[in-house]
């Protein structure tokens, strides 16, 4: 079992991380809104890189699992700066592999450092989710409230508790990708479930529309849902980074 590291960031927060040591390219595991580091995908993944030699992290995001931080002061640019001080902290090339919001996270990411990417296998991609998908579907009141003052109480099945604030909605709209070009030079492999009622299917497409530079894969997986973690589905995520790392 990994051990637990630590690294800290100027502000004295501190991301918790577990690694896989091999030789490069480096997997970097990047997670969901509200999801950490032990998740199913996370650790097939882990699973597969000391099976098969690869060089593999895997990191909770601020705010979250046995990272630090105020959930209040959480943000997609807060968390785009963590992973480029992650990736700016690892040797070499990495293949970055986003989950939903960890999706938005590594294209933010890749953008922020091409020169470093070998690829990016992207589950559920929630590029933009912010504006496109979560303040269209959150009720009346919860809009109202959140315009009102400044934040609103949820609770969700599978993300437990916790406050949406005006600030993370307004802060994202920094970082949307999906009304213009998105320039990743890199091979980018997406893998979408077409019962996906999180992220729609449509959302990929769109995303494979807006890649250019690169060879982009777009799987729509039959029968898929968000979590895409039955053993079928993690078995293509792991041939997936595989591929990548092959390159």
């Amino acid at each position: 079992m990994s051990s637990l590291e630590l690294l800290s960031r100027p502000d004295g927060a501190t991301l918790a991380l577990k690694r896989v040591t091999g030789p490069g390219p480096t997997v970097v595991w990047i997670g969901g809104f509200r999801s950490d580091m032990e998740g199913t995908k996370a650790l097939a993944l882990d699973a597969a890189a000391r099976e098969q030699g690869w060089g593999f992290v895997r990191y909770d995001h601020f705010a979250h699992g046995q990272s630090s931080g105020d959930w209040r002061q959480a943000t997609i640019g807060r968390w785009r700066e963590d992973a480029i001080a992650l990736i700016d902290a690892l040797e070499g090339p990495v293949v970055l592999v986003g989950s939903s919001m960890g999706g938005w996270i590594a294209l933010l990411a890749a953008l922020a450092r091409p020169d470093r990417m070998a690829g990016l296998v992207l589950v559920n991609p929630a590029q933009d989710f912010t504006e496109r998908l979560m303040w269209p579907s959150l009720p009346d009141h919860i809009r109202q409230a959140i315009l009102r003052d400044g934040e609103a109480m949820m609770s969700e099945p599978g993300l437990g508790d916790y406050v949406l604030t005006a600030r993370m909605f307004e802060e994202a709209r920094d970082w949307l990708l999906l009304d213009g070009p998105i320039a990743i030079q890199a091979p980018v492999h997406v893998l979408q479930g077409r019962a996906d009622d999180t992220v729609p299917w449509s959302h990929a497409m769109a995303l494979a529309g807006r890649l250019t530079g690169g060879d982009v894969r777009l799987d729509l997986i039959e029968g898929g849902d968000h979590r895409l973690s039955t053993p079928r589905d993690l078995a293509l995520l792991i041939d997936a980074v595989g591929r990548l790392r092959g390159l």
